[in-house]
């Protein structure tokens, strides 16, 4: 995204303590963006920062479970006190759980699910929302998954669910939102490389991680996506392992 002269872009990006969060945060950070990172483990986001180029211009680090509408709330008013304004909000944030089949999926690890992985994206948009839309111009970019074409055994009904959700999203915000200079865009990875990894019932092994995308990947096309021209929209981008 272009920023006035002198003024460094600033990027907001949830669940930046490992994984696709944390890879975004370094991309975006050694593109010369300003970056605030938002995770619930203050141990997680501090390894982030550190990783982060002495060069950059500026960073924020602010545990916050996006699941709590009221502390997301007040992370938002923080980031736009120091910040003055976000031009990129990347929602990165998300989890499964190894019970997932309808067998044994209990009704709390249900919620926990749509709570973070939906409706925690939704506390976060809000938050940035208005003053997006007052200046005219932002970027969304929700980090969904390949499981909101088809859902599967492997991902579960509650991480399908919310990912559904998510791609329907981030429809609605370019349904509403373009008038107001405004654009979103789902991106779709495949099998990634992270610690969600773990939660799978049966984890896999080395090497079938070894073929799968990186983190540093899906970072590099939420970067591309940042920074095309804002008249140009990529509503969906599907990204899946060669």
């Amino acid at each position: 995204m272009t920023a006035p002269a002198s003024v460094s872009p600033t990027a907001v990006i949830t669940g930046a303590g490992s994984g696709v969060g944390r890879a975004t945060a370094v991309a975006l950070a050694r593109a010369g963006w300003r970056v605030a990172l938002l995770g619930r483990r203050p141990d997680a986001l501090a390894e982030t920062v550190a990783l982060l180029p002495t060069s950059n211009p500026g960073s924020l680090a602010l545990p916050c479970d996006i699941a709590d509408p009221a502390a997301v709330a007040a992370v938002g008013r923080a980031i736009l006190a120091e910040f003055s304004h976000i031009d990129l909000l990347v929602n990165a944030a998300g989890t499964n759980t190894p019970q997932r089949s309808l067998e044994v999926l209990s009704p709390e690890k249900y919620l926990e699910l749509i709570n973070t992985n939906l409706n925690g994206a939704y506390w976060v948009l809000q938050a940035f929302l208005p003053s997006m839309r007052q200046r005219g111009r932002g970027t969304i970019i929700n980090v969904v998954s390949d499981a909101a074409r088809q859902a599967s055994p492997k991902a579960g009904p509650a991480y399908s669910a919310s990912k559904f959700g998510l791609l329907g999203l981030t429809q609605a915000i370019n349904a509403e939102e373009r008038p107001h200079g405004l654009r979103a865009c789902a991106l779709l990875p495949g099998d990634i490389d992270t610690p969600l990894l773990d939660k799978r019932p049966s984890p896999p092994p080395r090497e079938a991680r070894a073929r799968m995308l990186q983190p540093e990947d899906v970072a590099a096309c939420i970067l591309f996506v940042a920074q095309l021209p804002p008249h140009a929209v990529v509503e969906e981008l599907l990204l899946r392992p060669a």
